[in-house]
C-alpha cells in the first residue's frame, strides 16, 4: 500500500499594525509553512510592495520550493505600500530632486522599531535564522538602504530592478553620476556593514541610456553599485550575487520568475552564507 506524499502548504494570514511613525495602519501578509515543529532554524524575509504578492505568485513559489526541499523554513512578511509610497520609499534622510522620499526615515523607523518587534511577538516560533529584506524597483532601493543602515537586524538584501538612479539633481540641471543618492551613501559609509547582496536586473528593464554607452541605465546603475561595494571590501561571489535576466522587463511577471533564484540564494539548503 502506498501513501500519498503531501507537500507542505504555505499559510497566509493578514494583519494590520498601527504605526505611530507612519501615522497610519500598515497592512501585512504573512506567509508561514504549515509543517513547522518548533525546533527548526526559522528565517525571515521582509518584502516591500506586499500588495503585489498574488501577481508575484509568492505563495505558490514558496510551496513549490518547500516541496522540492530547496529552501529552509522561512517566514515572509509582505508589507503593503500606501498611497504615500513615493514619499515613504527612498533613501532615509535624503529626498530626491523632486522631494520624493521625504518620509523614508519614518518608514525605516516603522520597520526597525515597530514591525520587527511585532513579528517577534506574533510569529508562533522564534526567528533564529537569517534575516533578509527584499524589494522591487523603488521598494528595492528602500530595502537596500534600510538593511545597509541596520545590519544588526539583517544579514542580506535582495533587489529586483532597483531604482538605483534615485538622484538629488535632475538630468537637465547639470546631473553627474555623483548625484546618485544610494551610491553616495555607500561611498560615505565608513564602517562596512555585515551584509550580503543579491542584485537583479532585466535586459529590457527600460530604454533610457544617460551616458549613451549602449547599456541601459538600470544595468549601469546596478553595476556601479557593485563597483562601490567591491571598493568597500565585499567580494564576488561570496558577498555579491548579480542576476541579469535576458529579456527581463520592469514588471511583476519578470520579478516573479526571479523570485525562486533569490530565495534559493538567500535561504537555500546549500546556503551561501
Amino acid at each position: 500500500m502506498y501513501t500519498t506524499l503531501t507537500l507542505p502548504e504555505v499559510i497566509k494570514t493578514e494583519k494590520t499594525i498601527p504605526s505611530k511613525h507612519l501615522k497610519r495602519g500598515v497592512e501585512l501578509e504573512i506567509f508561514v509553512p504549515d509543517n513547522l515543529l518548533g525546533n527548526e532554524q526559522l528565517n525571515l524575509l521582509l518584502l516591500n510592495d506586499g500588495q503585489d504578492t498574488e501577481e508575484l505568485a509568492l505563495q505558490h513559489t514558496l510551496a513549490a520550493l518547500y516541496g522540492q526541499n530547496k529552501i529552509e523554513p522561512l517566514v515572509v512578511v509582505a508589507i503593503k505600500a500606501s498611497k504615500d509610497r513615493l514619499q515613504e520609499y527612498g533613501v532615509a534622510g535624503v529626498p530626491d530632486f523632486q522631494d520624493r522620499g521625504s518620509k523614508a526615515q519614518a518608514y525605516t523607523d516603522f520597520i526597525i522599531k515597530e514591525l520587527i518587534p511585532f513579528i517577534q511577538t506574533t510569529v508562533e516560533f522564534p526567528i533564529n535564522g537569517k534575516r533578509a529584506f527584499g524589494g522591487f524597483s523603488l521598494g528595492g532601493l528602500t530595502a537596500f538602504d534600510i538593511a545597509w543602515n541596520n545590519d544588526n537586524y539583517f544579514d542580506a538584501v535582495g533587489v529586483f530592478s532597483g531604482s538605483f538612479w534615485w538622484r538629488k539633481k535632475d538630468l537637465k540641471d547639470g546631473y553627474t553620476d555623483s548625484d546618485r543618492i544610494l551610491h553616495q551613501r555607500i561611498i560615505d559609509t565608513e564602517v562596512k556593514p555585515e551584509l550580503k547582496f543579491w542584485l537583479m536586473t532585466g535586459t529590457e528593464d527600460e530604454l533610457a541610456d544617460r551616458n549613451k554607452n549602449f547599456i541601459i541605465d538600470s544595468i549601469d546603475d546596478t553595476i556601479d553599485v557593485i563597483k562601490e561595494l567591491l571598493k568597500k571590501g565585499y567580494k564576488r561571489p561570496d558577498d555579491i550575487a548579480y542576476y541579469e535576466m535576458v529579456g527581463g522587463k520592469h514588471e511583476l511577471k519578470t520579478w516573479a520568475k526571479a523570485m525562486s533564484p533569490f530565495l534559493i540564494w538567500a535561504f537555500g539548503k546549500k546556503n551561501l552564507f
